[in-house]
């Protein structure tokens, strides 16, 4: 048990202050740069925060979700799912270097938070967990596409970073309902967005 924590605790710091690795290339690294005033890139930059903040989320759900998982199935589903948001950190965070700019300030506050979260749902049962992990999915789904059409037209890296993380995030939420995923409730499902508002609209600045 003691090992366990150990090592979940290892990864939260890995997670909140390390570089992530990568196994698949970055996508957009064979688009040359784009000519952008400062104010495109600025803006640019802070919705790449704000999908750098959404996969700390995403890790800090997966881990708690994992933790209090009862099937080995769902488990290695989160695993998964948990590797690939791995790598989009990796690509947000190359991303903001290139653009100039930062990471979140608050990572460790929405990375504590998310984490309670998916503890949370993982102790309501495994299809409920399922169900939890399938629209968050569909949420980030829908705020990528968002973004894709913010994002300045000419930022050809930027779009393609977004472009294959929503098509991971299609491919998760997919997985789970293959798996069981329950439907949640109307209320759960604003709730996660009246959660994911706040966090976007702050993470743009911070």
């Amino acid at each position: 048990m003691i090992d366990r924590l150990i090592t979940e605790f290892d990864k939260a710091i890995r997670t909140v202050f390390a570089s992530a690795p990568t196994v698949r290339p970055m996508p957009g690294t064979n688009s040359p740069e784009a000519e952008m005033s400062a104010d495109e890139k600025r803006h640019a930059a802070a919705l790449m925060r704000i999908n750098h903040c959404g996969e700390i989320c995403a890790q800090a759900l997966y881990q708690g979700q994992s933790l209090t998982s009862r099937d080995q199935e769902t488990r290695r589903a989160l695993k998964y799912a948990a590797m690939e948001e791995t790598e989009h950190l990796n690509w947000t965070e190359r991303r903001l270097q290139e653009l100039g700019s930062r990471k979140s300030l608050l990572n460790p506050l929405w990375y504590a938070g998310s984490l309670v979260m998916g503890i949370s749902a993982g102790r309501c049962g495994d299809k409920w967990n399922l169900g939890f992990l399938a629209e968050t999915e569909r949420q980030v789904e829908k705020h990528l596409e968002s973004h894709l059409g913010l994002l300045p037209r000419q930022d050809f890296r930027s779009r393609e970073i977004v472009k294959q993380m929503k098509a991971d995030e299609i491919g998760h939420a997919q997985t789970a309902i293959n798996l069981g995923a329950r439907e949640l409730p109307p209320v759960a499902r604003y709730a996660m967005r009246a959660v994911s508002r706040v966090m976007t609209s702050v993470a743009y600045y911070i």
